[in-house]
């Protein structure tokens, strides 16, 4: 018989996934006296290491690395420190926080530092989620952080919680598992008002709801319940549900691991699939479009195949790898719009080609499809 687990929130199932981001906060991982603790970061890579034996894929989102460098920077920097201080504890931190994570687990752990930026420019987002995939391929554990050292607006903001978000859309998860330090959201900050109830499930994120969350109540992170919330928020909007829970409680976690929550779920509101294929038909044209033959119209529009440079025909235009263009069929008819894997120079010199060809043509590859099918939209 499972024990039961003390707690404010009754129990429900998790949602269904096969990959999954988990963001791991400061206040988790923070110790006392200062630098890093395994005390609760065990249990988590407990749940993540349960959960990878079972053939899925977690990407953990990391904060800490300014908690650890202040542990070993020769004089005492306060919390509140210039920029460049805080960056110099960061730059310090890195390599202590990722070998607490590596100390957890048998498999190689990856470090994966972004900014805000890398995942705005469309280019960059592509390479980022090419490296995470391959990563997962490899059986690596990525732990992905903000590049603090470098990043400016973001490491003020302390917004880790919406990198999390952006990273659960980057490498197309099912499920955001955001660890606090409290059981998850209340109608109040229950830390403040005694009357405060648990919410077990979130179906929309309105604004009564936003205004909920409180501000951070650690004096080691610098995000608090609303910035989760606005993750969830971001989430939703590529189709991910959001899992809040206590990431201290030791029962919390291992329930987890046997797919129970005690906690709150955002729940997104649309599938993945659905929120993809909106941004995709919505999201602004390049100028160009690629040509193809009559039997990759006939793969893309009635097998849901990728675009390969095979059935390739011609190229137009100037756009850059990671820009979204137009598939036209050989009768000039607009087919599907797509993001492209590769440049317009660079797929006109690999059109008509076999996948296999792509490095030798042009000296790299970025893949063996020019679009790939989850980045496509058949109009």
């Amino acid at each position: 018989m499972t024990p039961p687990v003390a707690s404010a929130f009754t129990e429900q199932p998790l949602p269904s996934w096969r990959r999954a981001v988990l963001k791991v906060g400061s206040s988790l991982l923070a110790a006392d006296g200062g630098g890093l603790s395994p005390r609760f970061a065990l249990g988590l890579a407990q749940f993540v290491s349960a959960n990878v034996q079972q053939g899925r894929e977690v990407v953990i989102v990391s904060s800490g690395a300014v908690a650890a460098g202040r542990a070993i920077l020769p004089r005492h920097v306060e919390a509140d420190a210039a920029l460049a201080a805080r960056q110099a504890l960061a730059a310090l931190g890195q390599a202590q926080l990722i070998g607490l994570w590596q100390r957890f687990f048998e498999r190689p752990v990856a470090q994966v530092l972004l900014t805000h930026d890398d995942l705005r420019n469309r280019r960059r987002y592509l390479n980022a989620r090419a490296t995470l995939n391959e990563l997962l391929a490899l059986g690596a554990l990525p732990v992905v952080n903000e590049n603090d050292t470098v990043s400016v607006d973001e490491l003020k903001l302390g917004d880790n919680d919406n990198l999390a978000a952006i990273v659960a859309a980057l490498v197309d998860a099912d499920v955001l598992f955001i660890a606090t330090d409290i059981d998850g959201l209340f109608t109040a900050d229950p830390r403040r008002d005694p009357a405060a109830q648990p919410l077990n499930q979130v179906v929309e994120l309105t604004d009564a709801v936003m205004a909920m969350a409180g501000g951070s109540g650690s004096a080691v992170g610098t995000g608090g319940m609303r910035t989760k919330l606005e993750a969830a928020r971001r989430a939703g909007a590529a189709g991910i549900d959001t899992v809040l829970f206590n990431g201290r409680d030791g029962e919390v976690v291992r329930a987890l691991a046997q797919g129970r929550l005690f906690g709150t779920r955002v729940h997104a509101g649309q599938n993945k699939l659905a929120a993809r294929k909106y941004w995709l038909r919505n999201a602004p044209l390049a100028d160009g479009a690629i040509c193809v033959d009559a039997g990759a119209a006939t793969a893309l529009v009635s097998k849901g195949a990728s675009l390969l440079p095979g059935g390739i025909t011609a190229v137009s235009g100037g756009f850059r790898r990671g820009d979204m263009v137009e598939v036209h069929g050989s009768d000039g008819a607009v087919l599907a719009k797509g993001v492209s894997q590769y440049a317009a120079v660079d797929i006109a010199r690999i059109a008509g080609h076999h996948t296999r060809d792509i490095h030798t043509v042009l000296g790299y590859h970025y893949g063996h499809s020019v679009i790939h099918r989850d980045d496509l939209v058949l109009l």
